[in-house]
């Protein structure tokens, strides 16, 4: 559940389609991260969590800001 409602709000800050998300979050370790991280992820405020995945994204390849 945690997964779905941060591809759900990445979506929604990024402009996206909530499939365009979780495919851009897979390809550049988005999701990957949420997975090993979530013990500590899912106790941080969602604006945390966004920043964290974007930082991630961009830092493996990905281009949104």
């Amino acid at each position: 559940m945690y997964m779905v409602m941060c591809v759900d709000e990445f979506a929604q800050r990024k402009n996206l389609s909530q499939k365009e998300a979780f495919l851009y979050l897979r390809q550049f370790g988005g999701i990957s991260f949420l997975d090993e991280y979530y013990d500590i992820e899912h106790t941080l405020p969602f604006d945390d969590t966004m920043d964290a995945l974007t930082g991630i994204c961009l830092k493996d390849g990905g281009a949104i800001t």
